[in-house]
């Protein structure tokens, strides 16, 4: 079922777009390497307004976090590096201050570059370069939109267009936003969709592309296929307290979004809130390809 509870402010305004007729569904999901389901996908938002969550099929409620139990201020920023704190944005947030952000005790952050296989997100070259010159640790995701080309053109378009990586302390690898719906897909051709999109993304850059989802988005377009723990580190959208559910599959998970409706110093309205698993010199080991 897809969330509908707890909706951003600007998801409210968002309507769902047609159907993918079964034809057309069939015929995607052969050309993947797959068999496509028989029942058609809704597309869950238009083209190119995509963002983390807002595809996001539900694991838990959403919450408003406590920010006072996050000491999340300057003079506690200390405290922030046994689990990174991080924020994922787009173009929804708009103009962010990425100075106060960092002040605020936010480690790292992933920014929308792509969408599918021709949308940019126009606000990522300054998110890019101002968290850089901030300090914060971050890097780039795309959405995926499996109904519009196979998982290799997107790798290829992602790593043209902001995913490509450098080893200089503040440059994390790619993210592929995997969510929604399956897209008239089968499991099986949806395995090979996104192992395409990784294998390109690899070549690209020479990185594994971590992998963001939600527990029931994975096991019910994946069939909670295990052929990715190995590959790629997992970002696990689960809006709770307490500990996240895992998507079957995958022991253990690298980052959490927690909720969608956090808030921080910088940014105007919600944003997605994420923690890392480990401490800072983990995700400086995450940064920089090292052991």
């Amino acid at each position: 079922m897809l969330r509908s509870i707890s909706l951003k402010p600007t998801q409210k305004r968002l309507t769902v777009a047609g159907v993918v007729g079964t034809s057309a569904a069939l015929l995607l999901g052969l050309l993947s390497g797959g068999t496509a389901s028989a029942a058609p996908a809704a597309d869950p938002v238009p083209y190119g307004q995509g963002y983390m969550g807002v595809g996001y099929i539900q694991d838990g409620k959403d919450f408003k976090p406590d920010a006072r139990k996050l000491h999340l201020d300057a003079q506690a920023d200390a405290n922030l590096k046994a689990n990174p704190e991080g924020i994922d944005v787009s173009g929804w947030q708009g103009g962010i201050n990425w100075s106060s952000v960092r002040a605020a005790g936010i480690e790292f952050s992933w920014m929308k570059a792509t969408e599918g296989l021709s949308y940019k997100d126009s606000t990522f070259s300054a998110n890019y370069l101002g968290a850089y010159n901030a300090g914060v640790i971050r890097g780039a995701y795309h959405y995926a939109r499996p109904d519009v080309s196979g998982g290799a053109a997107q790798a290829d378009f992602f790593a043209s267009n902001g995913g490509a990586w450098s080893r200089d302390n503040l440059t994390l690898p790619g993210v592929l936003d995997i969510e929604g719906t399956c897209y008239g897909y089968s499991q099986a051709g949806m395995q090979q969709w996104i192992l395409d999109f990784y294998n390109k993304y690899k070549a690209r850059t020479g990185r594994d592309v971590v992998i963001y989802t939600s527990p029931s988005w994975w096991n019910t377009c994946t069939g909670g296929w295990s052929g990715m723990s190995a590959r790629s580190p997992l970002w696990v959208a689960n809006w709770t307290t307490g500990t996240p559910s895992i998507p079957s599959g995958f022991p253990f998970y690298t980052v959490w979004q927690y909720t969608s409706t956090g808030s921080v110093s910088g940014v105007s309205g919600n944003v997605d809130r994420d923690r890392f698993s480990g401490d800072r010199s983990r995700l400086l080991a995450l940064a920089n390809n090292t052991p």
